[in-house]
């Protein structure tokens, strides 16, 4: 196994703190959110008063000031390993930013307080209907007007979708310009805003993951996140950010469907002995533990360089693109390693296999990362036409 250098002590102590909290207040929840289909808002409120909300924020917000990337990596590697559906990275990570680099004073002093405590939990809402990946092509649409923007669209497979009180809406501001894009932020219970069913999915039945729709939203100017033209090139900025944190939750739940089955496969008898003992149980589990390590370093590499401010675009893709493939790869050799067992839902390995599929698709899809490492070789078509 990988001898991992990139947390110090301090990172250690709250590895310890985390995992205490998660095993007392989290982990004991986990089927009856999977039931209800979403996670709880009171967690959401216990993690803010743990701390672990947004920790960057200042502390006039109740946040810590702490910027290192390291702790939440943590919070995702021992809480989103087994309560996939708890999205504190999508808060912390990929909307919250947006708030702490591009809000305004004013809007910081509005919404950073209720984002810290968990008490405003957020969502990002790019994704609509007949647009994924190719965010040039929304249709939403944000008109001006005298002292406000009327919004209309819609948007589907949103993260927190329907626990969130505060959602960052991408929308053109000029159908002309396929770039022209802003950012609003749209509050529950704005006149026009509404959300849809919460969609069934084939795993992280604990995630809320809704449809929201925008019919005639008067969004006041003051809920304008930066220049209403330059959402694009914004969006594209926290991209990087975006897969590598995605990329720490893939290999980190390839870990744990490993260390799963490794006590599995020494406690399950054929023939007399541990199915462990056989030459395939053997190999497999050597191939994974290849894999996951391959992974792991990677990632930590990625980590380095992005606490450094030098992530670029390319190397975030080729994290997340390697270790979402790793982990579909090491979830599924562990579900045949469980035999029968594997399929059951009693059987943790099954779960993270279900969860494991959509790690292939946002953020990016596989194809997706491809293309822009291959870009970034100089394999631009459009270059050469």
């Amino acid at each position: 196994m990988l001898k991992r250098t990139i947390y110090d002590e301090e990172h250690e102590i709250f590895r310890k703190s985390v995992r205490a909290w998660a095993e007392k207040e989290v982990f004991p929840n986990s089927e009856k959110w999977r039931e209800e289909g979403c996670v709880s808002r009171e967690i959401w409120k216990r993690a803010g008063e743990e701390g672990f909300l947004c920790m960057y924020a200042d502390e006039k917000y109740g946040g810590l000031g702490l910027e290192d990337f390291r702790y939440d990596m943590i919070l995702i590697e021992e809480i989103g390993t087994r309560e996939a559906g708890f999205f504190l990275g999508l808060h912390n990570r990929i909307a919250g930013p947006y708030m702490q680099h591009y809000a305004n004073d004013e809007q910081r002093d509005r919404y950073m307080p209720g984002i810290v405590s968990g008490d405003t939990i957020l969502a990002i809402a790019m994704t609509e209907p007949g647009t994924g990946s190719d965010l040039a092509g929304i249709k939403t649409r944000a008109v001006e007007m005298d002292d406000h923007w009327v919004l209309n669209g819609s948007k589907t497979y949103i993260s927190n979708g329907f626990l969130a009180g505060l959602v960052i809406v991408a929308a053109k501001t000029n159908p002309d310009a396929s770039h022209e894009v802003g950012l609003f932020l749209v509050e529950d219970g704005m006149e026009g805003f509404s959300r849809g069913r919460n969609l069934k999915k084939m795993g992280l039945e604990s995630q809320d993951t809704a449809e929201l729709f925008f019919d005639d939203v008067k969004v006041p100017k003051a809920n304008v996140l930066g220049d209403p033209k330059g959402g694009f090139k914004t969006m594209m900025l926290n991209l990087a950010e975006e897969r590598l944190n995605g990329a720490v939750g893939f290999v980190a739940r390839a870990e744990r469907a490993f260390e799963i089955t490794m006590e599995f496969i020494m406690d399950r008898r054929a023939f007399g002995k541990p199915i462990g003992t056989f030459q395939n149980s053997r190999f497999k589990m050597a191939s994974m533990r290849t894999e996951i390590d391959a992974a792991q370093a990677l990632v930590d590499h990625c980590v380095r360089e992005h606490l450094k401010g030098e992530l670029s675009a390319e190397m975030a893709s080729e994290a997340k693109l390697f270790t979402s493939e790793v982990e579909g790869r090491v979830v599924d050799e562990c579900v045949q390693l469980h035999g029968g067992a594997g399929y059951m839902e009693e059987y943790e390995i099954s779960r993270l296999y279900r969860d494991a599929r959509i790690s292939r698709i946002y953020a990016g899809t596989s194809e997706i990362m491809r293309e822009i490492i291959g870009r970034g070789l100089g394999l631009d078509d459009r270059k050469r036409n």
